[in-house]
């Protein structure tokens, strides 16, 4: 009966560690799916010879993956499901950063505000009939050469009221891939 109620006791213990998993751990594998899925896709662009890219709603903590169409229009990817939209569960969050990376903002020769994002002059305001509107372009290109915007996306878990640790890994692109995660830190890097 010992050996038994002991057997038990190790089973259940078992059970219960593989199913409540630290939260860090898991902030770390939905940082870890984004990095193989973009490393992923950037192949996949060099092999197809196809301009991919990953749209960021920080808001809504998703990220969906886009394509360019024969028609120089971006497409959410809804065909395959390794693209298909993510969000993160209600603890994590995100946050993109695509500045003080190689580019300088005096640098551009351009307004941004002056063009859309296909290059062409801006006319937000014209209505032909009920058109849908675009998508909103992705902010990380995944390009046909292989390179990919530089960026670096903070994942960040910040408990309230508990005695938890924070948590945060950086998810940061030179122009190549492989993509570099860092973490978990004990402070975002933004401060």
């Amino acid at each position: 009966m010992l050996v038994l109620l002991l057997m038990g006791l190790a089973a259940g213990y078992v059970i219960f560690n593989a199913f409540s998993s630290d939260l860090s751990e898991q902030l770390e594998r939905e940082a870890r799916r984004l990095q193989v899925v973009i490393d992923m896709a950037s192949d996949y662009a060099v092999l197809n010879q196809r301009q991919l890219g990953v749209f960021i709603d920080q808001e809504n903590r998703t990220y969906s993956f886009m394509q360019l169409s024969e028609d120089d229009e971006w497409q959410f990817i809804e065909d395959n499901p390794l693209y298909e939209p993510v969000t993160l569960t209600e603890p994590f969050f995100f946050t993109l950063n695509l500045d003080d990376l190689p580019w300088q903002n005096e640098d551009r020769l351009f307004d941004r505000e002056m063009f859309d994002s296909s290059l062409s002059v801006n006319d937000k305001d014209i209505q032909i009939g009920d058109e849908q509107p675009p998508p909103p372009p992705p902010q990380i290109l995944i390009m046909s050469s292989g390179e990919i915007t530089p960026f670096s996306l903070v994942f960040h878990y910040e408990p309230e009221f508990t005695n938890e640790l924070p948590a945060y890994y950086v998810l940061n692109c030179q122009d190549m891939p492989p993509l570099e995660l860092l973490g978990p830190l004990e402070r975002p890097e933004w401060d």
